[in-house]
C-alpha cells in the first residue's frame, strides 16, 4: 500500500530534473499521475517509464501558462485519471541577466512560465478539489525568492511572488480541506546547475554549510511529505530544502 493510492497528481514540467523525480516519486507511492511538459517527447517518456514500473500515468504536454492548455491539463486528470487530488505547480524558466541589460520580453515570459502557470493550474484545481473536500497544492519556489541572486531580478521576483501567492491562497480554501505549500529549493543539480562554471559552482560551494549541491530526490521527498497524511496540519508554509543555504 502506497501512501498515495488512490489520488490523482498533476505534475508540470514533470519531462526532467525536479519535476521528473517528483512524478516518479508520486507514482512511486500509488498516485495516478498526469506529467506536463513543454513537449510531448519529455513528459512522454516520464509517463511511460511510471507505466513500465505498474503505475498510471498521463502525458500532456504544452505551455500551462495559456489559459486553454491549464484548463485542458486539469480537465484531462479528471477526465482520464478519475480526478484531481495533488498539483505541484513546478513548471519554470530563468532568463538571467543583470537588470540594466534585462529586456522587458525577458521579465514577461519569467514572469508567465514561472507565475501565470502557477495562477492559471491552481484556480481549474480547486474547483475539483473543493468539491471532494481534499487538495494538495505545492508551489516550486526557490531560495532565491528570499534572499535574492544577481542576475537573476526577473526569476527572484516571480519565486518570491509564489511564495505570496502560497499564502494567499492557503488562507481562501483552508476550511474546505485543501492544503496550499511552497518548497524552495536551493542549488539542486539539474540542466540548469550543470550551465554554471567551475568558478561560480565553487563560489555557491561556499554558501551551503552541508557543502554539496542538493539531488532531485532531495525535492522530491518533502513534496511527498506535504501530500501524505503525515501534513495534515501544515499550510501556508515555505519548506527550504537548501542545504542550510540562506540561514
Amino acid at each position: 500500500m502506497g501512501q498515495l493510492d488512490g489520488k490523482v497528481a498533476i505534475v508540470t514540467g514533470g519531462g526532467r530534473g525536479i519535476g521528473k523525480a517528483i512524478a516518479l516519486r508520486l507514482a512511486g507511492e500509488g498516485a495516478a499521475v498526469l506529467v506536463n511538459s513543454a513537449t510531448e517527447k519529455s513528459c512522454g517518456a516520464v509517463a511511460e517509464e511510471i507505466k513500465a514500473a505498474g503505475g498510471k500515468a498521463l502525458a500532456v504536454a504544452g505551455d500551462v501558462s495559456e489559459a486553454e492548455v491549464a484548463k485542458a491539463v486539469v480537465e484531462a486528470a479528471t477526465k482520464e485519471l478519475g480526478g484531481l487530488d495533488i498539483l505541484v505547480n513546478n513548471a519554470g524558466i530563468t532568463r538571467d541577466a543583470l537588470l540594466m541589460r534585462l529586456k522587458e520580453e525577458q521579465w514577461d515570459e519569467v514572469m508567465r512560465v514561472n507565475l501565470k502557470s502557477a495562477f492559471l493550474l491552481s484556480q481549474a484545481a480547486i474547483r475539483p478539489m473543493m468539491k471532494s473536500r481534499w487538495g494538495r497544492i505545492i508551489n516550486i519556489t526557490s531560495i532565491v525568492g528570499i534572499i535574492g541572486n544577481p542576475g537573476q531580478t526577473n526569476y527572484a521576483a516571480s519565486k518570491a511572488a509564489m511564495i505570496g501567492f502560497t499564502k494567499s491562497l492557503a488562507k481562501e480554501v483552508a476550511s474546505r480541506n485543501i492544503l496550499v505549500n511552497a518548497i524552495a529549493p536551493g542549488f539542486i543539480e539539474t540542466s540548469m546547475t550543470d550551465e554554471l562554471n567551475a568558478e561560480w559552482k565553487e563560489k555557491l560551494m561556499g554558501e551551503i554549510p552541508q557543502a554539496r549541491f542538493g539531488h532531485v530526490d532531495d525535492i522530491a521527498g518533502p513534496v511527498l511529505f506535504l501530500c501524505s497524511d503525515a501534513a495534515n496540519y501544515i499550510t501556508g508554509t515555505t519548506l527550504e530544502v537548501t542545504g542550510g543555504m540562506g540561514m
